[in-house]
């Protein structure tokens, strides 16, 4: 489909939104709009504030747009274009939301003409019902306004099948019909509203992300230097206990203060206020109207009584609240980016293009999407593998610390499969292409993790909730304590309710649940184990009996043939050769016992029958592989059989050594009191010698998938909590089933999408470590909270009765918020 510049965003009538008036549309680039031009003498960046979309400052003679029935100024041709198409496409209500400005919308947007490139396609996109999806990092998406404003706007044109926008990640999942709409022209609508997009592997985010850093960090050291200030010259105030100070002095301290207190509400804390203003034109109580109003209250009252010559200002309270409140806030922030930047990290894993080995044995530099199944890549000392393959080597090291927390570099043989995103270490090597671009584990993993970030757990919407109903009974308490203090002390009653409006902000309550959850699933993420489930935890916790499969799980993935026999003259190596067509799927276990060899035969019309082996036509008879009673119409013995289906061909003896860490990971569950089932498809024989070996009482043999499902929620109806770990497809339903699940990230894709953890390595400890640390997460939030209950229950009856001074208020606030953030940072740590 040919790439030729539109006009972005058309004007369209839609159903979802009304619009008085239909939006005109906008240039690429945009030209001059400016309803009304005010002269350049009357008009300033000072007087004006700043951008209304942007924030940044005015220029002398700014855009002027016509934003709710008032008059708005913005700082150039870009913002005003794109202001210009909010209002006029009826979605004026993302700036009533907006938690933060725009970015600033540069007028040079470019053409994306690059991205509809097959081989940035083919590497980025991957295939949806009815077209593509693509993930694009947003530069400028930072609140769920924003994300709510790219949803609109692009749901809007032709084309788009769905758009999920994830304010926490910066990351929007675009899906669109390529035959309707080029993929250009909704990434010119993206950068035309400030939203500029960039490839998920690339560093945008990063850019973004350190912006975002540096701008928190000025606020804060801002914030702290004004409190110290503010504080030293509050001191010498309060020092002054007899009165003696004369009153030029007092008021000349008083004027030092405003001066340095000013910068410091109205900079540092602006976002207090911005969501202030916000959720009061929404009439929404939340957390930040309580600290909103305390801070401005504290500042107008002090200003006031700066002016009149009152008897006390509380200067020192307002720029306390600010500070240590961004100091709180940013060690939740700290702990909310490490969670995302995993995900991030493992997006970027791969590189951008790979080295090809051509039939000569010279090699060529490709873009990673025109790698294909089959190609011979080289991989140079130091550098990530671009996809997963067959390892052609004799042996290789590998740093796979990114995938599976594992810090030390992995051998690996000849003919193992090795894992796109992992260094190579030591010497170079060279792989057989299995999976590339998306089609990859690691791709997948990627998209699975950015799944689960778009959601948020149950606990947390109830404290939400809470929390709002809090705000509005502590409103109601202020006046209540306020109304009884001006019968009494009058000239208390403002510093009193100012006191008790700050000690009692239910920010610890707030940030207790996320602080905690954030830093339980950035310390699995670095043990391997990605969560994909945003109540995974929660129940993860509660796990009292774990149902294992045994072939994959327990056991290695790689089968060992131990003996064959052949039946009515047939040829031992014609036995094999006729297994491995049959048994043909790269991901099922067995595979590894029937190598293929050049020439081998091919069976057609293949199909599997669950928990019983699989059949196909070679040549012209119908041949089965698999158990001997659906094989050969033989008793079972635990071997795997060839066959028709009534006559056996030949009996392979087939064994799986355990895994290296079974006996310590069946040791720490035992520890952690969860008892153990084996529920497998194998012969009865194999599945008791792997429980006996392993001191597991309960096992169960040739299980189908029903079956395994049927076992699961019979132990769910008589009251325990059940985990399951499984890799092959055939466990997908019981994982889907379960009350928590585990699968491998070398298992079937299938397994993925049913489990609520991905293993990124082998090893079967990591699974304990995961129910322990979701036992300390829980652990942790209980104490968070009930610290954040106690805290409240006490504090506001010493805060009424006048004890507490605002700005011992604010100190006792921030520190509760400061240790609810603390605790939670405990689960980073790896116990001792």
């Amino acid at each position: 489909m040919a790439t030729v510049p539109i006009p972005l965003f058309p004007a369209r009538e839609t159903p979802a939104v009304a619009t008085a008036a239909t939006a005109p549309p906008v240039s690429a680039v945009p030209l001059p709009l400016r309803d009304v031009q005010a002269p350049a003498d009357s008009v300033t960046a000072v007087a004006d504030g700043g951008c209304f979309h942007c924030g940044q400052a005015l220029p002398v003679q700014p855009v002027r747009v016509q934003i709710d029935g008032a008059e708005r100024a913005v700082c150039c041709d870009g913002c005003g274009a794109a202001a210009r198409w909010i209002r006029d496409a009826g979605l004026v209500q993302y700036y009533r939301l907006r938690q933060s400005e725009a970015a600033r919308v540069d007028p040079d947007l470019g053409d994306f003409r690059e991205w509809m490139q097959p081989d940035v396609l083919a590497e980025q996109s991957w295939p949806v019902a009815g077209g593509l999806a693509i993930v694009v990092l947003a530069d400028g998406l930072r609140c769920a306004a924003c994300a709510w404003l790219i949803d609109q706007a692009l749901l809007r044109e032709d084309g788009v099948l769905d758009v999920a926008a994830n304010a926490v990640s910066g990351r929007i999942r675009l899906s669109w019909d390529p035959q309707r709409v080029d993929l250009c022209v909704l990434l010119q609508r993206l950068a035309a509203l400030g939203f500029a997009p960039g490839l998920s592997g690339g560093s945008a985010r990063e850019q973004a992300r350190r912006r975002e850093s540096r701008r928190d960090l000025m606020r804060l050291g801002l914030a702290g230097l004004g409190a110290m200030q503010a504080m030293m010259f509050a001191e010498a105030l309060y020092l002054d206990t007899a009165a003696q100070m004369p009153l030029a002095t007092r008021d000349f301290l008083r004027w030092i203060t405003l001066l340095v207190s000013t910068p410091v509400v109205f900079v540092a804390g602006w976002p207090f206020l911005a969501g202030l203003f916000r959720d009061l034109r929404e009439r929404n109580a939340s957390m930040d109207v309580l600290v909103g109003s305390s801070i401005l209250i504290a500042y107008a009252a002090s200003v006031v009584a700066t002016l009149r010559g009152g008897a006390q200002v509380w200067f020192d309270a307002a720029v306390m609240f600010v500070f240590l409140l961004l100091a709180a806030r940013q060690l939740e922030q700290w702990a909310r980016r490490r969670a995302v930047a995993q995900a991030d990290a493992l997006a970027r894993a791969r590189p951008a293009f790979a080295r090809r080995e051509r039939a000569d044995g010279t090699s060529e530099r490709v873009a990673l999407g025109q790698v294909q199944a089959g190609d011979v890549l080289q991989v140079a000392a130091g550098e990530a593998l671009p996809a997963d393959g067959e390892l052609l080597d004799a042996q290789a090291e590998l740093d796979e610390s990114l995938l599976t927390g594992e810090s030390l570099p992995v051998r690996r043989l000849r003919g193992e499969t090795l894992a796109a995103g992992s260094l190579c270490r030591g010497a170079p090597l060279r792989l057989r292409v299995q999976r590339s671009g998306n089609a990859t584990r690691l791709a997948e993993l990627v998209r699975l993790v950015g799944q689960a970030q778009t959601q948020r757990p149950r606990l947390v919407r109830a404290a939400d909730r809470i929390a709002r109903h809090f705000v509005i009974a502590l409103f109601i308490a202020a006046v209540l304590v306020f109304t009884a203090w001006w019968q009494w002390q009058p000239q208390r009653a403002f510093e009193i309710t100012l006191a008790v409006l700050v000690i009692s902000c239910p920010c610890a309550l707030s940030l207790a649940l996320p602080a905690a959850l954030a830093a339980a699933t950035d310390a699995l993420a670095r043990r391997g184990v990605l969560v994909l489930r945003a109540d995974a935890l929660e129940t993860l916790a509660a796990v009292d009996t774990l149902v294992l499969d045994k072939t994959g799980t327990l056991t290695t993935a790689a089968f060992t043939l131990e003996q064959v026999d052949t039946f009515d003259g047939l040829a031992r190596d014609t036995a094999l050769t006729m297994a491995a067509a049959l048994q043909c799927d790269p991901t099922h276990p067995l595979a590894t016992a029937f190598p293929r060899e050049a020439g081998d035969w091919t069976a057609d019309a293949r199909r599997i029958v669950a928990g019983q082996g699989v059949e196909g036509r070679i040549g012209t008879t119908q041949y089965r592989l698999g158990r001997a009673e659906f094989a050969a119409a033989r008793v079972d013995d635990g071997a795997v059989w060839l066959g028709d289906g009534t006559r056996a061909f030949a009996r392979f003896v087939v064994r799986q050594p355990l895994r290296a860490d079974a006996a310590d990971a069946v040791a720490a569950f035992r520890h952690l009191g969860v008892a153990l089932e084996i529920a497998s498809g194998d012969a009865p024989e194999a599945v008791a010698a792997t429980a006996q070996s392993l001191g597991i009482a309960h096992w169960r043999a040739r299980q189908t998938p029903e079956d395994k499902l049927a076992r699961a929620e019979a132990l769910q109806r008589d009251g325990h909590v059940v985990a399951m770990l499984g890799d092959g497809i055939n466990d997908a339903p019981v994982l889907a089933g379960a009350s928590v699940s585990f699968a491998f990230a070398g298992g079937a894709a299938l397994t993925h999408r049913a489990a609520d953890f991905v293993l990124a390595g082998d090893s079967l400890v990591r699974v304990a470590e995961a129910i322990a640390l979701a036992r300390r997460t829980r652990r942790v939030m209980r104490q968070s909270l009930a610290w954040a209950v106690i805290y409240n229950a006490l504090a506001l009856p010493f805060a009424a009765l006048g004890w507490i001074a605002p700005w011992l208020a604010a100190l006792g606030m921030t520190c509760s918020s400061l240790l609810v953030v603390l605790n939670a940072l405990r689960l980073v740590r790896k116990p001792a």
